[in-house]
């Protein structure tokens, strides 16, 4: 009976909203990953989770319990910590002691949307991956083989995001050991060509070198997105990073009562500063302590203040709030925008060529991309974390925003287009709307103008066959905390 009961739950969760993104979660531990993960199940409603896996990094790793000495191969903590047996080591426990605080809160969460996971679906993707040493991918692991069962399962085509929160050598090891399985068949390019449209990393650096000896020469094809600069806006940095009228929503004054206080028991567990937590096995987790809030590593700090969520672009990427990001990396989102590497079609990176026009400084800024978003994310994770002990009456929940024309339209040099938009609250809250072009990630800038629920667009009179338009419709309702969604329009001159 509990078997069936758990496949009911399973099923209800798999198929309840249709073809959710796919995706998988590798994580080291860091004390910003148990944060990212907190903020990552208050989203799990908008994408199918299939595994969430421990493995290392350059930061973390457990040792093998024999008294191994282990040098980085990772030039900066090499310098920092020489050889090491073990190092900051979080142990394999705390997810569950956080799915045991979802549980907690799960009756009240699907007051709010019925395709939250059962705690006892998230447990079962609970699996120990690579986790002895920094890049260690030889071992074949519980872990690894998970990754490789979804990866190989030809029963599922779709896509699966594999998300790196820290190295990606239990990533490596999963499809080291699918070549080793099928290389000596016939049909193993085949094989390759579907493993690799299949999976697409969403990597925040390198915390290892496994994706550049391993993964990048032998799968080639696979699609990476490399997040190694715009995660900054989202991590310990934040201060210096962020522009100054976003650092409020971040800000203890903010944290504390929006979202870590008489919010229940998971985001009880959300580690900030000067909140008296510390995390076992991280001797260098002393942000709780609050007698070292002020001149800290990154800067002065008050009680509550955010710490980090350097992973959190990772699966926001995969969240559906209008952008249309999920397929198109280069356009924007909530998880940051990604150029074509030079050279290689395969990689997106958040270099230079994914810079956007920072208002606040006048300049192009790479972190400007994601933290142009950081607002409305915020008050969208407060709103959450309301559903964690509110009513369905009591709490906001998000508009949507439609365009009747559609999110692709096509237009000559020169044409003024007329959009209809329209606009549908829950909570029966007014939404206040507004329109700009959106640049970067097209071929120029659209004039672009709104009237009631009316969108003109001027299409430049010098613009090409090709060209695109980015038009972005935004908007925002009355409730509290006052939540955001968009509809992007991309203008294709014909």
């Amino acid at each position: 009976m509990k078997k069936i009961l758990f496949l009911l739950l399973l099923s209800t969760t798999l198929f309840a909203k249709g073809r959710l993104p796919r995706t998988i979660v590798t994580t080291d531990g860091e004390i910003d990953d148990v944060d990212t993960f907190i903020r990552m199940l208050l989203y799990s409603n908008e994408y199918q989770l299939e595994g969430l896996v421990y493995s290392s990094s350059m930061w973390h790793y457990k040792g093998d319990g024999k008294g191994t000495k282990f040098t980085s191969e990772m030039e900066m903590t090499r310098k920092m910590y020489g050889a090491k047996t073990d190092l900051r080591w979080p142990g394999v426990h705390w997810i569950q002691d956080l799915l045991k605080a979802y549980a907690a809160v799960h009756p009240n969460l699907i007051l709010h949307d019925k395709n939250y996971p059962s705690p006892a679906y998230l447990t079962s993707l609970v699996k120990v991956g690579n986790i002895d040493f920094e890049g260690e991918m030889q071992q074949v692991t519980e872990g690894s083989e998970w990754i490789k069962s979804k990866l190989v399962d030809n029963d599922d085509p779709e896509p699966i995001y594999l998300q790196a929160w820290g190295g990606t050598n239990t990533i490596a090891r999963a499809l080291k050991s699918i070549e080793e399985q099928y290389a000596g068949e016939k049909n193993w390019p085949n094989i390759k060509e579907k493993i690799s449209k299949k999976a697409i990393i969403y990597t925040v650096m390198d915390q290892d070198a496994t994706l550049k000896n391993y993964i990048s020469k032998y799968w080639p094809q696979i699609r990476v997105y490399y997040n190694a600069r715009q995660f900054a806006s989202f991590a310990y940095p934040w201060k210096r990073v962020m522009p100054k009228a976003t650092q409020p929503y971040f800000e203890g004054s903010y944290m504390g009562p929006k979202i870590i206080q008489n919010h229940g028991p998971l985001l009880k567990m959300y580690y900030a500063y000067g909140d008296g937590q510390k995390q076992p096995g991280d001797d260098e987790h002393i942000h709780g302590d609050p007698t070292k809030l002020k001149n800290a590593q990154w800067g002065s700090f008050l009680p509550f203040d955010f710490i980090s969520e350097g992973d959190s672009p990772a699966f926001l990427h995969l969240v559906d709030v209008g952008l249309n990001n999920l397929n198109n990396p280069s356009y924007g989102g909530w998880g940051g925008r990604f150029a074509v590497a030079e050279g290689n079609t395969y990689r997106f990176e958040d270099n230079e060529k994914a810079a956007d026009f920072n208002p606040e400084t006048g300049k192009l800024d790479i972190n400007y991309s994601q933290t142009r978003w950081l607002i409305a994310a915020q008050e969208d994770f407060a709103a959450r974390a309301d559903w964690c002990v509110k009513s369905f009456k009591d709490a906001n929940h998000a508009p949507q925003i439609t365009v009747k024309e559609g999110m692709k339209v096509y237009a000559k040099a020169g044409d003024v287009l007329t959009l209809h938009v329209t606009s549908r609250d829950p909570d029966g809250n007014e939404v206040k709307l507004k329109v700009w072009p959106y640049p970067e990630p097209g071929s120029g800038k659209a004039d672009a103008s709104l009237e009631n629920a009316t969108v003109k667009v001027k299409v430049p009179s010098d613009a090409k066959k090709g060209d695109t338009f980015h038009i972005v419709v935004e908007g925002t309702d009355t409730g509290s905390p006052a939540l955001t969604r968009y509809r992007r329009i991309v203008i294709t001159i014909a």
